[in-house]
This record gives C-alpha cells, structure tokens and sequence, in this order.
C-alpha cells in the first residue's frame, strides 16, 4: 500500500506545488486516479513518515481538494483528521470522517474525497497483526471497518498512538525497541477493533444483519472468556428472544450452542497444534469452559466426527 521499502522510513516533504504534493502522496499510497485541486488562493502541503516495514505513522496536511481510488491494500490502516473534511467511500456506504476519531480504511478498494484537512495515520503490516491474533487462538480473515469504537477504546488507542510516536520518532531507538512498537500497534488494533475471524453466512453480511454480525465477531474474539446470552443480547440492543430468534434464522442455532461450537472448534485447532506427549485433553477443555469430561467429548465427537484424544494423536 506504501511505497517505502527501507529498513527505517524517514520522509519529510513539504512545499506549494500542487502537482508535486499529489505526485507525492499518490506514489507513497500506490493511488489510483488521483485528482488535486485548489480551495483558496494560497496552497501548501506536508507529508512525514516514520517506521519501517511492520509499523509506519504518516501525517498528512493538504490545502486543497483532494480525491481518487484507494487499493485493496495487504496492511490496515487506520487514520483519523484534526480538521478539514474527509469522506471514504461513496453513495450509502460513504463514512464521513469525525475530527479525532479513528476510523479503519476499508478491506476492499474504496474512493474518498479529502479537503483542506490534517491527517494521521497507523499503517500496520498484515503479518504483524496476524501474529498477535494467533498468539490469541484467532485466525484472522479482516476487521469490520463499519463498527463504531467507544469512547474508552479511543482513549486507549490515542495514548498508545503518543507512547508509539515518541519512540519512533527517537533516531537513537534501537531496532528492538521500534520492533516492539510495531507489535505493540498490532495488539493496539486487535483491541480498538473486533476482528472478523471467520467465514461467515452471506446473510450475515447483509447490512440490515450488522448488529448480529458484530456480536458473531465478537464471540470469536471472545471465546475465551465468560460470554452470557443476555450479554450478547444487550450489545446488539435486542431482547433475549430477538436475538434467539436471529441466531436460529441465521446460524441455524441458538447464541448458546454458538458460543459451543466456537470453542469446540478452537479446541480442535489447539489439539491439532499439541504435542501428544505433553497434553492433557481434559486440561485442554477446561480452559474453554468444559468441565464435564464425558460431556465434552460427546460434544466435541458430534462436531468434528471424531474423539478429541483422536484429533490429539494425529497432530
């Protein structure tokens, strides 16, 4: 998605040609048809950079228009303004840009339409993220650029964004030290952000199916953790028996049996992943919440066809 392919990026690139600042910008965001114009009578721009190939922060100011194609690009990005207008995407789905609150560029390839604005950005290697998410028994496909962040989320993003910044920003940091920013900006995304961690039906991609898709990512994200009904109920401002109701139209089963089947399949990717000579299956299952060994192993046999002390041996 970025252009810069050294070890340590350092770009800092300012001036009042027009042309030249979009030559710039669009060679470092791989743009397509990109189009630049005026708004006033006088123009000026800047753009900086500073990373390397994991983790890279730009700021952006442009005193003008600004519009064209973004890529589906193999990193995620996510940018927010100070100031000015920023749009990505066009017709319904077109998001309009708040001053101040982040906002994750889209999976696949999108248009926006800029103005007069100061922008930052977070640009994290795909890799990088990936990482992290395993480290967490996630498998991860994409993230739902639609979801809206609450305010502590924001908080917690900015002040990692700071500590981040003041280290990369350091010339004399060593190439540990920037290496762990980038991990650090990975895990900082997982968190501001609720990864989509698997296939899911076509429905639940529907726009009118968002608040039921939200709370499916967020029992992938969370199937480690204590998730009740009425939690996932309340997150989608449903009743109990809305959201039973969805989860059978949809999934085909209820938000219980779900929760189930998430965890018995990460289960079967831990077993898969064991060394049979160190691992205890019932230890394995308590962790996610089984704790009737006899249960679960009918459980687990009625999903994947075979006995979890099966899928052990054959790992």
């Amino acid at each position: 998605m970025m252009n810069e392919h050294n070890d340590r990026i350092r770009v800092d690139e300012r001036g009042t040609d027009l042309a030249a600042a979009k030559q710039t910008l669009a060679t470092a965001y791989d743009g397509i048809e990109w189009d630049a114009g005026t708004t006033g009578d006088a123009f000026a721009y800047r753009y900086a950079a500073a990373g390397d190939a994991t983790m890279t922060l730009r700021a952006v100011h442009f005193g003008g228009r600004l519009t064209g194609e973004m890529p589906a690009g193999g990193d995620f990005v996510v940018q927010w303004i100070t100031s000015g207008v920023g749009v990505l995407g066009d017709g319904d789905s077109a998001i309009h840009l708040v001053p101040g609150r982040p906002q994750m560029w889209p999976n696949e390839a999108f248009r926006f339409r800029f103005e007069d604005y100061d922008q930052r950005l977070v640009q994290v290697n795909r890799a990088a993220v990936e990482g992290v998410a395993a480290e967490r028994g996630l498998t991860l496909r994409r993230f739902d650029h639609t979801a809206r962040i609450d305010d502590t989320a924001i908080r917690q993003w900015r002040q990692t964004v700071q500590l981040i910044s003041a280290t990369t920003m350091d010339r004399q940091a060593s190439p540990l030290l920037q290496a762990e920013m980038g991990r650090l900006a990975a895990v900082s995304l997982l968190e501001l952000y609720p990864p989509a961690t698997a296939d899911l039906p076509p429905e639940l991609l529907l726009p009118q199916h968002r608040r039921i898709r939200q709370v499916v990512e967020y029992v992938h994200e969370h199937a480690h953790l204590p998730i009740t009904s009425t939690e996932l109920a309340a997150m989608a401002h449903l009743s109990l028996r809305a959201l039973q109701a969805a989860f059978q139209r949809l999934l085909g089963m209820s938000p219980n049996s779900y929760i189930r089947a998430v965890r018995l399949d990460r289960i079967r990717t831990e077993l898969l992943a064991s060394d049979p000579a160190t691992t205890n299956v019932a230890d394995v299952a308590r962790y996610w919440g089984f704790a009737h060994a006899g249960r679960f192993s009918g459980a687990y046999a009625e999903r994947h066809g075979e006995y979890p002390s099966e899928t052990l041996r054959r790992s």
